[in-house]
C-alpha cells in the first residue's frame, strides 16, 4: 500500500511488517531519498540501512513514534517538505572554511547526498588538487588528483584519509583504448555503484568493483580532456584500485579510466577504513557511493 492509505487506516507496523509490504517500503524509501537521509535507489528492500534512515527522520522531525511506523510518522513523511529537513540537517553540521567543510558545502550546494552518521564514510575524488587544498596544473598522465574519505565527527566534517590518486586514464590507454568509442573519463558527479571485490589479474587485490551504471566521457579524439566528448552510460569495470606504486608523473598501465590510488599501502589503508562502515558490516554486498569533483569547480564556488 501507499503511505496515504496507511495513514488513512491509522495503522501501526513494526519494521518487519514494513519490509513485508514492498510497495509501502519503496514509497518510504523514495521519501527518505528525497530528504537526503537515504542514498538511492529505492528498491523496496527495507533492511537495516532503510530502517536507520527512517529512525533518523523520526528523530529529526520529532515524531512521537520510535522503532515502528505509525500514523504520526506516516503523516510527517507525507507532509514534510525536504526544505525543512535540509535546514535541520545543515543546522546539525558545524561547517567552517577548512577543506573538509568546503567539500561538504559543495556537495550540499550540488544537492549531493552526504552521509552524516559517525560510522558512515563519504568517498570523494577531487581532480587537479594537491593535499593542501590548492590546485595544480592537472597535467595528463599524472597522479595529481586526490582520493579522500570524510567522516562527520561530532557534527563536524573531518578528512580521515587522503591519498594521491588519478581519476583519469594515462597516455597508454588514451592512445590504446580498451573501448572503440575511446578511453573513459568519469563524468563529475555522484554514483552509488561499487562494492568490495577483487581487481586485476596480474596482481589481484581487494578493491571497489563497479556493479552499477555510471556515466563517462569517451575521449575518441584522444585530447585527454572531457570537453566535447560523447557521454556513455553503463557498467565498464571502472573500479577503485591501486596504482602499483608507479611514480607520480607516470600513470603507465595503472588506469584505463578507473579511480586509482597511487600506492599499494595507501590503497590498503583506504580499503580497511571504508570497510569499517556499519552498512558494509551489515551487508557485504553494500554498494558504496562515490563523489567525483573538479578541483577548479570546488574552489570557484568559494571565490565568487
Amino acid at each position: 500500500m501507499k503511505l496515504q492509505e496507511f495513514y488513512n487506516q491509522k495503522l501501526e507496523y513494526g519494521l518487519e511488517a514494513v519490509a513485508a509490504d514492498k510497495e509501502l517500503a519503496k514509497h518510504i524509501q523514495e521519501i527518505l531519498i528525497w530528504h537526503k537521509l537515504l542514498a538511492p535507489p529505492a528498491d523496496g528492500k527495507f533492511g537495516p540501512i532503510s530502517a536507520s534512515a527512517l529512525r533518523e527522520f523520526q528523530e529529526l522531525i520529532k515524531c512521537n513514534e520510535s522503532g515502528f511506523l505509525g500514523p504520526d510518522t506516516a503523516k510527517k513523511l507525507i507532509e514534510t517538505h525536504p526544505d525543512v529537513s535540509s535546514v535541520l540537517l545543515q543546522g546539525e553540521l558545524n561547517l567552517s572554511n577548512d577543506l573538509a567543510s568546503r567539500i561538504v558545502k559543495y556537495m550540499l550546494a550540488k544537492d549531493y547526498h552526504v552521509d552524516r552518521k559517525t560510522d558512515e564514510y563519504n568517498i570523494i575524488y577531487i581532480e587537479g588538487m594537491n593535499p593542501n587544498g590548492t590546485l595544480n596544473s592537472d597535467k595528463p598522465n599524472s597522479f595529481n588528483d586526490l582520493r579522500l574519505v570524510i567522516q562527520i565527527v561530532g557534527r563536524t566534517p573531518k578528512i580521515i584519509g587522503i591519498w594521491e590518486a588519478t581519476t583519469e586514464p594515462g597516455y597508454h590507454y588514451t592512445y590504446n583504448p580498451m573501448n572503440p568509442k575511446g578511453a573513459a573519463r568519469i563524468k563529475f558527479g555522484q554514483y552509488k555503484a561499487w562494492w568490495v571485490g577483487t581487481h586485476g589479474e596480474a596482481e589481484p587485490h581487494e578493491a571497489l568493483i563497479q556493479v552499477s551504471d555510471i556515466t563517462v566521457h569517451r575521449d575518441l579524439n584522444q585530447d585527454m580532456i572531457r570537453t566535447g566528448d560523447k557521454l556513455d552510460t553503463g557498467c565498464f569495470a571502472i573500479n577503485q584500485h591501486h596504482g602499483l606504486d608507479y611514480p607520480r608523473n607516470n600513470i603507465k598501465y595503472a588506469s584505463a579510466g578507473c579511480l586509482v590510488g597511487r600506492t599499494r599501502k595507501g590503497h590498503r589503508e583506504f580499503m580497511r577504513l571504508i570497510k569499517q562502515d556499519w552498512r558494509y558490516q551489515s551487508n557485504r554486498k553494500y554498494k558504496f557511493m562515490t563523489t567525483i569533483i573538479a578541483g577548479d569547480d570546488l574552489l570557484k564556488q568559494f571565490s565568487a
